[in-house]
């Protein structure tokens, strides 16, 4: 309190001129209507830029949360989509305490996870990226990866909350990709030059194609079929081969990953088992 005394003692003057001033400006706004009317502007300019600034800032992290709904709603959507699910065949008859059963309902085949990337790189001969899901969430090795715009890479390891996934942009990836326009398949690699270029080969130089064609996932792939790739930018042709050696600029912009879908397919364990077995019996 002591303290309080001797403040307000040391600058006394300073406050009674402060306070002069906050009442003389009260009354000047209070009975002056000219200057009442341009404090109300100038307040009311302030006030809606200070709340403008507000809105933006609360507004982006709104926006973050609703990109986040929307990620996790197309994740539920690409789930039920029919390519997603098979028709078993008719056929086929369960047994069930001696009685024939017809199976009527469908397969799953595939089941996408979203994930946010969290590290990623793009200038290296093999490029890598790292998304915040893991064992935990059900991310295995093996597992593909794609973005709302297609391919992005492959699951090579994972921890409890984190998985390493090779990118396409990488020298030892290979994709299995097809011509969209004839059905022609053939293999999507990286020179490690341009990020932004990508080479498919083993495409026949019989096969009618142009600079523009669309390249998607085949069949054959570990992704789903279909899934965009890119298109062709430029088309040359190989010395030694019969085939073509086709420039492919990717649908993805690989230096601004930032959410992914992860791809679970449910029947490739199966399928590589069935191959295993296969292989042994040569």
């Amino acid at each position: 309190m002591r303290n309080l005394f001797a403040f307000i003692r040391r600058f006394s003057v300073l406050l009674f001129f402060l306070l002069l001033q906050v009442v003389s400006m009260s009354l000047l706004f209070r009975y002056n209507k000219f200057h009442q009317a341009a404090y109300m502007d100038t307040a009311g300019e302030i006030t809606g830029s200070i709340e403008k600034q507000y809105s933006k800032v609360s507004g982006y992290f709104s926006l973050k949360k609703e990109n986040e709904a929307l990620r996790k709603r197309l994740a539920e959507v690409q789930n039920k989509l029919a390519e997603n699910f098979q028709s078993p065949d008719t056929t086929q008859r369960v047994v069930t305490d001696s009685i024939p059963v017809d199976t009527t309902g469908v397969l799953r085949k595939y089941l996408y996870m979203e994930a946010a990337v969290v590290n990623n790189s793009v200038a290296q001969p093999n490029n890598y990226f790292t998304i915040h899901r893991g064992s935990k969430q059900g991310v295995q090795p093996g597992m593909v990866v794609i973005t709302a715009s297609g391919v992005a890479g492959v699951v090579l390891d994972v921890t409890e909350n984190f998985a390493t996934a090779m990118s396409m942009l990488n020298k030892q990836s290979r994709i299995s990709a097809r011509l969209k326009k004839t059905g022609e398949s053939g293999r999507i690699e990286w020179d490690g030059k341009d990020p932004r270029i990508v080479q498919l080969r083993d495409i026949p130089k019989s096969v009618k194609l142009a600079k523009g064609d669309t390249v998607i996932t085949s069949q054959y792939s570990d992704f789903p079929s279909g899934i965009m790739i890119g298109v062709i930018e430029k088309v040359l042709l190989e010395k030694s081969t019969n085939n073509y050696f086709l420039q492919v600029r990717p649908s993805n912009d690989f230096s601004s990953l930032q959410n992914v879908f992860v791809v679970a397919n449910l029947q490739r364990a199966e399928q590589l088992e069935l191959e295993k077995r296969i292989k042994q019996k040569k």
